[in-house]
């Protein structure tokens, strides 16, 4: 092969490698994005319920079906949740700056 060929093969090597970085960045974006909504879904739900009377009666999407319930049952579930979306938040936070940097050292 000639030093030509060998270098236009490393050039494609190198774009290919910055493109999956940038894909990854991007995929773990919109992962934070969408549980950050969620997030934000959860506690504004838990805001509203909060004054309520626990033997009140609200409804809860379960796998597609909604169900009747009290707040006293549903307020345990969605803290929970939330909780559980925080953390998932905080490692995805996490792993965007580890890829960030070593696109960042890559380059």
């Amino acid at each position: 092969m000639s030093q030509s060929q060998v270098s236009v093969k490393k050039q494609q090597e190198l774009q290919q490698q910055y493109t999956n970085y940038k894909n990854n960045l991007q995929q773990l974006a919109q992962r934070i994005g969408d549980v950050e909504q969620e997030a934000e879904e959860h506690k504004l739900v838990l805001d509203t319920l909060k004054p309520l009377p626990e033997s009140r009666k609200c409804f809860r999407m379960i796998n597609g079906v909604l169900v009747e319930r009290t707040v006293k049952d549903v307020m345990p579930a969605l803290t929970t949740n939330s909780e559980g979306l925080k953390k998932v938040l905080e490692e995805l936070l996490k792993q965007y700056k580890k890829q960030q940097e070593e696109m960042e050292k890559w380059k």
